[in-house]
């Protein structure tokens, strides 16, 4: 059984830091490439950064600079940093996996984000 279970978010004030982790279980997740996407009320999900079996990164323009996304392979687990956060980094965080040769993704439950002071 494929399970990605996020944890790390909260509330947090403006400029402050979060680390996120998604723990993965049932892959083989050194071949996934992974990513954390977020939602906010009203919005699309929309991707933040993305990191790929060889360590490649991306990450939305609105985040770089603030946002590191990593990974442990032996861990089987992939990390956001995110610092300098603001208020309209509120969302619901949620982290993906890309099966490999396929179109399909899994997804984790989600993990909320507020940035209020």
């Amino acid at each position: 059984q494929v399970q990605l279970v996020e944890s790390g978010g909260g509330l947090v004030q403006p400029g402050g830091s979060l680390r996120l982790s998604c723990a993965a279980s049932g892959i083989v997740f050194r071949l996934y490439p992974m990513g954390w996407y977020r939602q906010a009320p009203g919005k699309q999900r929309e991707l933040v950064a993305s990191i790929t079996s060889g360590g490649s990164t991306n990450y939305a323009d609105s985040v770089k600079g603030r946002f590191t996304i990593s990974r442990d392979n032996a861990q089987k687990t992939v990390y956001l940093q995110m610092n300098s956060l603001k208020p309209e980094d509120t969302a619901v965080y949620y982290c993906n996996g890309k099966i490999p040769g396929t179109g399909y993704d899994y997804w984790g439950q989600g993990t909320q984000v507020t940035v209020s002071s």
